[in-house]
């Protein structure tokens, strides 16, 4: 056997949802430049469900039935009132999500139909549950969401418990259409691992939120917002950066492992991140983004991931650093379910092997001579 640590290289599955390659990132086919800047959010995760973006009829169902789903039931909410205040917002949302199974008298109903109604479901009541926890966090009641809504202004209107402005929404779905898929990452796989044991869907986008949690993989974002504010203003930029290159310190927000070049999706981050900032009257989160990215990519060749203009986004977008993961499973939910359709529409048991590296001929001594 070949062993290959993270199974980095490793080819594990086909797809045909989403695919990486030379650098650009597309989903369905469709390169992630055309979506970001043209698609919705709601079209985007029409695409990655069913193949294709919708119809004009199609899209107005698939809105009508998000509305539909989005609210969580009463008994949810009353369990998130019982969480610890303290306790960690993607271990909170993992259970939450969890018990939503509890409510759907079709989880375990593994037929095609039901999981793609499942998979709206779960997109629908996702972003009510986050709002839903960032509210009780503090001492709020959570804000029921508004019929006919798109996800975005729907989720920014349930944290705010107000109309959000167009430039916001605007910013925040195209977010979610950057963060929507990417091809097997950890948290994909994770989910579907557990569904290819023809577990419920429920369980194969808790066992996602569960690998999303990892500040390896979801986490990052929240530590470049940790970093920014550590270094507080745009003059303690160079001292900072230079001082953790000299102790060999991890800067978090760069480099990528399938991206040697560059991720595709930070350069709109970054726009984002001055239009935010230019409409609010204060740039210097983005300015410093700036001079931190100039200054790693001078001294160490690496380049902005995803997470790294995304932190400035959300707190300019009024968001707790705490709510950074939980966003992003609001995007990836699109993905999880897409891959867990995807994985069941051709089953087999996901059971890799491992090379066993332990102690051998071992033989059994009564315990009274050990």
């Amino acid at each position: 056997m070949t062993v290959t640590k993270g199974l980095e290289g490793i080819v594990a599955t086909t797809s045909s949802i989403s695919s990486i390659v030379d650098g650009v990132l597309t989903y369905r086919g469709f390169d992630i430049d055309d979506l970001a800047e043209n698609a919705s959010f709601e079209e985007t995760a029409y695409l990655l469900w069913f193949g294709s973006l919708p119809t004009s009829a199609e899209l107005e169902t698939l809105n009508r039935d998000l509305s539909a789903f989005a609210p969580i039931p009463e008994q949810v909410i009353e369990q998130m009132k019982l969480y610890p205040k303290d306790t960690n917002t993607m271990a909170a949302l993992r259970t939450a999500i969890s018990s939503l199974a509890l409510y759907d008298d079709d989880a375990d109903d593994m037929s095609r139909e039901a999981n793609e109604i499942k998979a709206v479901k779960l997109q629908a009541q996702l972003p009510t549950v986050v709002a839903a926890l960032a509210r009780i966090r503090k001492g709020l009641e959570p804000v029921a969401p508004k019929e006919g809504a798109s996800i975005a202004e729907n989720f920014l209107y349930m944290l705010w418990g107000k109309q959000p402005d167009i430039v916001s929404v605007k910013a925040l779905d195209a977010a979610l259409v950057l963060h929507a898929d990417h091809e097997l990452n950890a948290s994909t796989f994770a989910g579907r691992v557990t569904v290819a044991t023809l577990s419920d869907i429920y369980s194969g986008v808790t066992s996602a939120i569960g690998a999303l949690k990892g500040p390896l993989h979801g986490g990052a974002n929240e530590a470049v917002m940790k970093m920014l504010e550590e270094i507080g203003s745009l003059d303690a930029v160079e001292p900072f950066v230079r001082g953790k290159l000299e102790r060999r310190e991890k800067i978090m927000g760069f480099g990528h492992r399938v991206y040697k070049n560059g991720d595709p999706r930070a350069k709109h981050l970054m726009k984002m991140s001055l239009e935010l900032g230019t409409m609010k009257g204060d740039t210097t989160l983005y300015e410093m983004s700036v001079k931190i990215e100039d200054l790693i990519t001078g001294q160490k060749g690496l380049k902005p991931n995803v997470d790294f203009y995304s932190a400035s986004v959300y707190t300019q977008l009024g968001i707790e650093r705490e709510l950074f993961t939980p966003i992003f499973a609001i995007s990836r939910v699109s993905g999880w379910t897409a891959h867990i359709l995807e994985q069941l529409g051709d089953n087999r048991i996901i059971r890799p092997r491992a090379e066993y590296t332990g102690l051998v001929e071992q033989k059994y001594v009564p315990i009274e001579q050990r």
